[in-house]
C-alpha cells in the first residue's frame, strides 16, 4: 500500500480514496459525440442538393400581366451527390429563379428537357418533346407568388 504522502488526495491515517474511471467514460462519450457528428456531416453532404437550370425563358414583351412585371419561367434540375434527381419548374418575376410558382415535373420528363414554352394573358404553356403539356394559369405567378 502506497503512503499516504506518496498519494496528494490520501488523508493522514486514512486510505487513498479509490481511482475514478470517469477519463475512460469522457473519451467514450467524447468519441461517441465525434461519430455522430461525422456522420451528420457525411449524410448532409452526400443528400445536399445541387441545382442546375437547363431551360429559360421569359415572357415576351408583347405580353403584359396585372402586375406589370417581366416573368420567366425556368426548369430546374436538382441533383444530389447521393444519385437522387428531381425537376420543377419554377415560374415568377426573379430572373434568377429564386422564388416563384413551383411545378413539380417527372423526373423522366423532366431529363428530356422543354421542346416550347408559350406565353399567353392566360398563363404559360410548356410543351415536353414527349408530347406532355403542363399549363400554369397567370394567376399562380403573378405579383410575386
Amino acid at each position: 500500500m502506497p503512503s499516504p504522502a506518496a498519494d496528494p488526495t490520501a488523508l493522514p491515517g486514512r486510505p487513498a480514496p479509490p481511482r475514478r474511471r470517469w477519463g475512460k467514460v469522457a473519451q467514450a462519450l467524447l468519441a461517441g459525440a465525434a461519430g455522430v457528428a461525422l456522420t451528420a456531416v457525411f449524410f448532409t453532404v452526400l443528400w445536399w442538393p445541387r441545382s442546375d437550370v437547363t431551360y429559360r425563358s421569359s415572357a415576351p414583351s408583347s405580353v403584359t400581366y396585372e402586375d406589370d412585371s417581366e416573368h420567366h419561367l425556368g426548369l430546374v434540375h436538382e441533383h444530389t451527390l447521393s444519385g437522387r434527381h428531381s425537376y420543377r419548374l419554377v415560374i415568377g418575376r426573379d430572373p434568377g429563379l429564386s422564388y416563384g410558382h413551383w411545378v413539380g415535373v417527372d423526373t423522366d420528363l423532366g431529363a428530356d428537357g422543354i421542346e416550347s414554352t408559350t406565353w399567353t394573358t392566360a398563363g404559360v404553356r410548356v410543351r415536353f418533346p414527349t408530347g406532355h403539356e403542363v399549363f400554369v394559369p397567370a394567376k399562380f405567378f403573378l405579383y410575386g407568388r
